[in-house]
């Protein structure tokens, strides 16, 4: 629904926007196959690594993360990017607020790696993990982004030390989050919840008694979009028209119901 509103916006009358069931083994098969009225695929799992193997050239952000969820035809070649660290840049951005400060990401998997390329301006960046010896993944691609990490365990021992973080990024999946509502969260604090099903999490919810500043996982997801239909079709995206044909499907997603404009640098 997303790009085909912008389609739509755009009096693209053309272009067409299909879902395709494909595994790993057959994407590559998929792209060659592709006619040249193809532009472009998303990629979702659990094709985002695959991506970066049946491309002829990766960008420098999905390269470093090690996944991407898009691919572009470049000529008779494929070109792979990742617009979840965008969606995830844009998606603060909007909301008026810097990614400086002390950053927390909770969680250790593709997700939180895709957040390291929004962080290059956070003073900290701690991710909180259940388990540290499974970061080995995150830990490259910081290596490979020049973001310094420190690695924390998710126990009832150190949460505390959550509510000192000026931002909080979480990427664990519905529920997994739950137990940290009962920290002492702070006004000044903001929280990114990648989930937005349903919503409010537990967590949002608790984030927004303090008065923080919540924003949902609907906002990653619109301008993720927002960054594929700029690269796939050469144009800036209609952001509000794409904007409320995600509200029209997830109507209780979190989504900001004011209109807002992309920031600049999706552009």
């Amino acid at each position: 629904m997303l790009h085909r509103a912008a389609y739509t916006e755009l009096a693209l009358t053309d272009w067409s926007y299909d879902a395709i069931e494909c595994v790993e083994s057959q994407l590559a098969d998929l792209i060659a196959e592709s006619g040249p009225e193809v532009v472009g695929y998303s990629c979702t799992m659990p094709l985002k690594r695959e991506v970066l193997r049946v491309a002829s050239a990766v960008s420098e952000e999905a390269a470093a993360i090690g996944a991407g969820n898009t691919l572009l035809r470049i000529e008779d070649d494929w070109y792979a990017d990742n617009t979840d660290w965008i969606g995830i840049r844009d998606a603060v951005a909007d909301r008026g607020l810097a990614i400086t400060g002390n950053i927390a990401v909770l969680g250790a998997g593709g997700t939180a790696q895709a957040a390291l390329a929004a962080l290059a301006g956070a003073e900290t960046v701690t991710v909180w993990a259940r388990d540290p010896m499974r970061t080995l993944d995150l830990l490259e691609t910081a290596e490979r982004l020049d973001v310094a990490v420190t690695i924390a365990r998710l126990d009832d021992d150190a949460i505390g030390a959550l509510v000192s973080a000026d931002l909080v990024i979480s990427t664990a999946p519905a529920g997994a989050a739950d137990r940290l509502a009962g920290l002492p969260w702070r006004a000044e604090q903001a929280l990114l919840d990648v989930v937005y099903h349903p919503w409010p999490t537990v967590l949002a919810r608790a984030v927004t008694a303090a008065g923080g500043t919540v924003i949902s996982g609907a906002e990653m997801l619109l301008f993720q979009a927002v960054r594929q239909v700029e690269l796939m079709t050469g144009r800036a995206a209609p952001v509000q028209a794409m904007r409320a044909a995600l509200a029209a499907v997830v109507p209780d997603g979190g989504l900001r119901p004011r209109q807002t404009t992309a920031p600049a640098e999706s552009a």
